[in-house]
């Protein structure tokens, strides 16, 4: 299944004058030799309990990503049940919450935590419709990259993996960061468009679009199921 390489949801947000100058980057997308899925912090918090606003799920947990991440749940579902069918490795990135969760070295971001309390281990607990298979890999990350200080890599090459697949969140902080680095591993990454989310649709948008044209092959699960097909 071809697209455009520009037909993709930063189109509208991103200036007809910018596409043009980023018009060397366009190529064909692709999925090469054997995929993995890799699912970045798929934790309760990041999920609402409904539809609803942004402001409204952040007033229940600072950490949700509200209907971005509700929209994103049926893809998510689609998404796994396809790489498993065909056949491909699942990784999950987890938190390594320490016996100090609140020793800023551990955090993978400065976010400033709600109350001053302490990290909740239950916040960082898989989202109940997400958890892991017992054929599953758990990767345990202290920073926002899945790769940065864990045996991901090495994990991926003894797997005999070519290309990771990415969802989850944050579109603009730990997937795009383990995405990056997957690249920077050597391994062809595509990130899933609509299986990723974020807090703000706009960082969402340009940072797919930086993603597409410098690291990975950003597809739609629809333009993905074509390629494993």
């Amino acid at each position: 299944m071809s697209i455009d390489f520009e037909d993709h949801c930063w189109r509208g947000v991103v200036p007809a004058e910018t596409l043009q100058v980023y018009a060397p980057y366009r190529r064909e997308t692709k999925v090469v030799g054997r995929p993995a899925l890799l699912a970045v912090d798929l934790f309760v918090s990041a999920f609402p309990s409904g539809p609803g606003s942004l402001a409204d799920a952040a007033r229940v947990n600072p950490r949700s990503c509200g209907p971005f991440a509700w929209r994103a749940v049926p893809v998510l579902h689609e998404l796994l049940d396809t790489v498993r069918a065909a056949g491909c490795p699942v990784l999950y990135s987890a938190a390594a919450l320490t016996d100090n969760p609140d020793d800023a070295r551990t955090r993978p971001t400065l976010r400033r935590e709600r109350d001053a309390q302490p990290r909740s281990a239950t916040d960082f607990a898989f989202h109940p419709e997400f958890r892991p298979t017992a054929a599953d890999v758990v990767v345990r990350k202290r920073r926002a990259s899945a790769f940065f200080g864990t045996e991901l890599a090495d994990v991926l090459r003894e797997l005999a993996v070519d290309t990771l697949l990415i969802c989850g969140q944050t579109t603009s902080g730990c997937v795009r960061a383990s995405a990056v680095d997957a690249y920077s591993h050597g391994f062809h990454t595509v990130v899933v468009e609509n299986a990723v989310f974020d807090r703000s649709e706009l960082s969402h948008q340009v940072s797919l679009f930086d993603l597409h044209h410098k690291y990975t092959d950003v597809m739609t699960l629809a333009e993905l199921r074509g390629h494993l097909r």
